[in-house]
């Protein structure tokens, strides 16, 4: 009688302490694979304001929002652009009310950092005599976000013929980012935050603002959302004292 009881006791506790449990997580975040270190260190700072960390997952945002759409479980999605985020608005998978575009980013080329190079992008520049015959890094310019910015400006530079046969497709901005750092490919198109988190490349050329479409960030909640902290970690995401971690890691906020 005592074990059964005992048994009973037990089944009782597992019952109520795994709910429990479930909560002790911070919110998951599927975010663009050019948040990395910045997101680390939002979700550092929340934090040490004594909330669970959120869990955080990076790759594309084409592959991210490809998941949301299929049913993947999450809180929070912030897309490396509009078309993304719009994607997923219009199959009803975000929270009304709860998406903002709140940060800004620049595009770029880079090289190897040993490489002394400067392009300066314009209408016909010398994109393919730099590339010598080499492979041009870029994230897939038919789904992810750099890569679409970057097939715009080539082609609104009217360089995109020139080059479109050396272009090395990656899975996300990060990848083609670790192309060149590994030498693998003489140049490659990243965000400039990118360029920054990589020491083992240098930023050689800045694509002008009006040529491609405004590289922006929004961020908002998914009706998936079941952690209990989630809103309150979007919130924070664009408040001024995350906007402030943001910038220091060198993007723009809005």
């Amino acid at each position: 009688m005592r074990i059964a009881m005992r048994l009973m006791f037990a089944a009782l506790a597992l019952v109520y302490v795994q709910p429990v449990r479930a909560q002790m997580h911070g919110p998951l975040v599927l975010a663009a694979a050019s948040l990395q270190e910045s997101m680390n260190a939002a979700a550092d700072a929340w934090s040490r304001h004594h909330h669970p960390r959120p869990v955080l997952s990076f790759a594309a945002s084409s592959a991210l929002a490809r998941q949301i759409g299929a049913g993947g479980a999450a809180d929070l999605f912030v897309s490396a652009d509009e078309d993304w985020m719009d994607v997923l608005a219009k199959a009803g998978r975000i929270v009304p009310g709860t998406r903002v575009s709140f940060l800004t980013g620049t595009l770029v080329i880079v090289a190897p950092a040993h490489r002394a190079l400067t392009l300066r992008p314009a209408p016909g520049f010398a994109l393919a005599a730099a590339l010598g015959g080499g492979k041009l890094a870029m994230a897939d310019p038919d789904a992810v976000p750099a890569g679409r910015y970057g097939r715009d400006a080539l082609q609104r530079l009217k360089v995109w013929d020139q080059v479109s046969g050396q272009i090395v497709r990656a899975e996300n901005v990060r990848a083609a980012l670790a192309l060149v750092a590994h030498g693998a490919a003489p140049l490659g198109i990243v965000y400039a935050t990118d360029a920054m988190a990589e020491p083992a490349v240098r930023t050689v050329g800045v694509f002008p603002a009006d040529s491609h479409a405004p590289i922006t960030y929004p961020v908002a909640r998914l009706r998936a959302s079941t952690n209990p902290d989630a809103e309150a970690f979007r919130r924070f995401l664009v408040s001024n004292e995350a906007k402030a971690i943001f910038r220091r890691f060198g993007f723009a906020t809005r």
